[in-house]
């Protein structure tokens, strides 16, 4: 008895010496990469927007905070308290977190969990400028409400990963009341921090709301993100003591290495982004309209070279999703290794290639001039730069053309490109997400405009399967003749660094999305 009541007394001092070092107070100084068009989350498709702009909100249900790998079983109640499904798995009820409060003092109800929804189905008289998620909610009928505390979505099929979709920093609850135009300048959540300015290509400040529903939290006082597009001034910054923290997974591990060469006292994490790097084909305009040209495009590169210059090897190749063991979905190597250009041959590659252009009656005296498109941040850049070189092996000389980011997303759903150097990030990692968004028959995001209608069903078909096993087997098909059609070229899986000093503290970095872990609302500066 006297051990299990000292045990016990041990655990109550730790609890307790937990507990005391949990500081109220001070505001988290974040380096941000760039200025973004808008802060609305659901009009956006960029972490620029998810990172600074996600703690000013709530999601139904969201994945733990302090948990780095995203799973349906990491998902966790948020504005709902708890959910049931019927019988045949085709409706689920929410029910609603009761006393939460918008940040202009209005209640939160049942009510705007069906305007966020029939923003997203199109259902709304409101209406958002562009639906980048469109396609992740097509299983969706309609949600209908009972009372100001219970919602129920209504799906067309059995749909397990709805769950996964909805716990996304990419998704979260808007308010009824407040026209959704005004959430791309002055966004109002229920979330642990308010909303203060966005001075764009300056700044973005956010404060602690005094009367978040989870009490006692947050500790931070405030968040401030200063934008500082140079990632040496950046570096430079952090090292000199400006700011708390590094943008999230924006640093290199060459810049990683030298930036803890310079402070030792950094804490830095690698980790995978779910994002992949990836070669946007605009398939409709000369001359990767003609299939012959894309194959050749296809054998020619090196992804080897990629991911060895860009991460000194600690990328990963791979399909459409993240490859293991930090990814649930990705193909296993062996099947990988079949389809053209992923083989370790280069040499052999490239070979076929130019046989493949000098049919075409291209060679070293007949050469054709392109433009490689690419978002004006290092980490696109910088591939970009390889991918050039890299096509003057088959006679095709391309010209960088860079493009900032508050017109980047524009110019690729007009379809204004010839190649596109990309990074897709996942908002979670799931072939729900992922298929549907990027691949998938008249998606918003899909920039290439592949379609092919048997892989959309085959995809439906997936959606519903329950058997892990079974579906697995299924998404990896899928993924596989994404990668024959070069639907969209996946050069690599990136990981990216975030750094911070020692004082910022429970800091999580999830090592499969880098959307879904900036609620920062238990985060806390020693003081």
């Amino acid at each position: 008895m006297r051990g299990i009541r000292g045990f016990v007394a041990a655990v109550s001092l730790l609890v307790s010496g937990a507990a005391q070092a949990q500081h109220s107070g001070g505001v988290l100084r974040i380096l941000h990469r760039d200025s973004p068009a808008s802060l609305s989350i659901h009009e956006e498709g960029t972490n620029s927007v998810v990172t600074p702009v996600m703690a000013v909100y709530n999601n139904l249900v969201v994945f733990d905070q302090n948990i780095a790998q995203n799973s349906l079983d990491t998902i966790r109640p948020d504005l709902a308290t708890s959910w049931t499904w019927n019988a045949d798995r085709t409706k689920l009820t929410f029910k609603l977190r009761e006393g939460v409060r918008w940040h202009d003092g209005k209640p939160f109800t049942s009510k705007d969990v069906k305007c966020t929804v029939d923003l997203l189905l199109g259902k709304a008289a409101d209406r958002l400028r562009t639906n980048l998620r469109a396609s992740w909610y097509r299983n969706l009928e309609d949600v209908t409400i009972s009372g100001d505390h219970e919602a129920t979505f209504h799906l067309k099929r059995p749909q397990p990963s709805i769950l996964v979709l909805l716990a996304s920093g990419y998704t979260p609850i808007y308010p009824c009341h407040v026209p959704a135009a005004a959430q791309r300048t002055s966004p109002l959540g229920t979330g642990p921090f308010r909303f203060v300015e966005f001075k764009r290509n300056e700044s973005i400040s956010l404060v602690r709301n005094p009367d978040y529903w989870k009490k006692g939290l947050p500790y931070l006082e405030g968040i401030e993100y200063t934008i500082v597009p140079n990632r040496a001034t950046a570096i430079l910054s952090f090292v000199s003591g400006r700011f708390d923290m590094t943008f999230p997974y924006e640093l290199s591990v060459p810049l990683v290495r030298d930036l803890k060469t310079q402070m030792p006292t950094a804490i830095c994490e690698i980790a995978t982004q779910n994002g992949s790097t990836n070669i946007l084909v605009n398939r409709d305009a000369p001359p990767f309209d003609n299939p012959d040209m894309r194959r050749a495009m296809a054998l020619t590169l090196d992804r080897k070279a990629f991911v060895d210059i860009l991460s000194e090897g600690r990328n990963s190749t791979g399909g459409a999703l993240l490859p293991g063991p930090e990814g649930v979905w990705g193909m296993p190597r062996e099947i990988l290794e079949t389809i053209p250009g992923y083989g370790p041959d280069v040499g052999k590659n490239r070979a076929e290639a130019r046989a493949i252009m000098a049919r075409m009656g291209y060679g070293p005296d007949r050469r054709i001039a392109i433009k490689v498109s690419t978002r004006n941040i290092g980490s696109f850049r910088d591939p970009a730069v390889i991918l050039i070189d890299q096509l003057r092996e088959i006679y095709i000389d391309a010209e960088l053309e860079v493009v900032e980011t508050a017109v980047w997303f524009s110019k690729l759903a007009r379809k204004d490109f010839t190649l596109g150097m990309n990074v897709t990030g996942s908002g979670v990692d799931d072939p729900d997400q992922q298929f549907p968004e990027n691949y998938a028959c008249g998606s918003d995001r899909n920039y290439t405009g592949y379609c092919n209608r048997e892989l959309d069903a085959l995809v439906a078909a997936q959606s519903s399967e329950q058997d892990r096993t079974k579906r697995g087997q299924m998404v990896w098909e899928i993924d596989r003749r994404l990668q024959v059609d070069l639907a969209r070229p996946v050069i690599m899986h990136n990981r990216g660094g975030t750094c911070w000093t020692p004082k910022v503290r429970n800091m999580t970095i999830m090592v499969n999305s880098v959307y879904n872990g900036w609620r920062f609302e238990d985060v806390w500066l020693e003081k």
